[in-house]
């Protein structure tokens, strides 16, 4: 299996340099770059071509919110793991809108960022258990529109409604007795029947149609 290619925005030097020092120290990962900012994501991801990306939020000149913006609108198969203090409603429901398909505090130990990397390449949506719980009842209290639930089967569904809080593609095949391929396979369904590209976009567009409840 090739490496998995992390890119870093953050500005905090000494957890930067933590970072690069972890991911370069692991076999299975490769750091390609680090930076303060946003402001030339564009370029850089077109440039460094990577498979996850760890965001901070708050940076300077242009933040991890517009970072997801603009990878949202410019390269939207990019994977995006928030890695930030910021446990607020607003913050959340922002990284989610706009593409997040992880969301992590940073007081989260070493071990479990490279498992969450690990989690979101595989096609998860890796949570910080309290972040996950927060996002259910966000989406609750979100004036919804009608239910649709886009053809999705009743299985779909339940691996939605999974994923949607934090569950890996691991446990989730635990729970349903069946293979992670197989839970692959369903969220590759899911993606074409929500016409979504991550699982950030899946996550907020089950909660918008009431998909998940």
């Amino acid at each position: 299996m090739p490496s998995i290619r992390v890119l870093i925005y953050e500005d905090n030097k000494d957890l930067s340099d933590s970072l690069a020092a972890l991911l370069r120290g692991t076999e299975g990962y490769k750091l390609i770059g680090t930076f303060e900012n946003c402001s030339n994501i564009i370029q850089q991801l077109h440039e460094l071509n990577p498979d996850v990306v760890l965001m901070d939020i708050d940076m300077p000149h242009v933040n991890g919110i517009e970072g997801l913006k603009l990878i949202n609108a410019h390269a939207p198969e990019t994977l995006v793991l928030m890695l930030t203090v910021f446990e607020d409603e607003k913050n959340i429901f922002e990284a989610i809108l706009y593409g997040a398909s992880g969301y992590l505090l940073k007081r989260t130990p070493p071990a479990k960022i490279l498992e969450a990397i690990t989690e979101l390449y595989n096609g998860g949506a890796p949570m910080t258990p309290m972040i996950a719980k927060k996002v259910i009842e966000l989406f609750k209290d979100k004036k919804q529109t009608p239910s649709n639930n886009f053809q999705l089967t009743d299985g779909e569904k339940q691996v939605l409604k999974l994923l949607a809080e934090g569950n890996s593609v691991k446990l989730i095949a635990d729970e349903l007795f069946l293979s992670q391929d197989a839970i692959k396979s369903r969220i590759k369904k899911i993606y074409e029947k929500l016409h979504v590209r991550n699982m950030g976009e899946a996550v907020a567009k089950a909660f918008r149609h009431r998909i998940v409840e």
